[in-house]
């Protein structure tokens, strides 16, 4: 799980440099060049890649329980899961 984490840890952190490091000047309407491409394409690239990963969710553990009415009478059983 810490892998995971750091992985979450470094991207948000390329994302922030990233933001950072694109200069800041007055908005023109022009070609966007070599930046606007390379920074749809990593857009593109890491968004592939965190779409992929599965959701972490905590293990669970899951056992049969035999489950009664109010009145005592054997309904059956049930799969009980908790998670740790």
């Amino acid at each position: 799980m810490k892998s995971k984490i750091k992985f979450a840890a470094a991207l948000t952190a390329l994302t922030v440099a990233t933001t950072f490091a694109i200069p800041s000047s007055e908005a023109e309407a022009r070609r966007w060049g070599y930046w606007g491409v390379g920074a749809l394409a990593t857009g593109v690239i890491l968004g592939a890649a965190m779409a992929s990963q599965p959701v972490y969710a905590a293990p669970s553990r899951c056992w049969r329980e035999r489950r009664f009415d109010a009145h005592g009478n054997y309904m059956g059983k049930v799969t009980v899961c908790s998670r740790y």
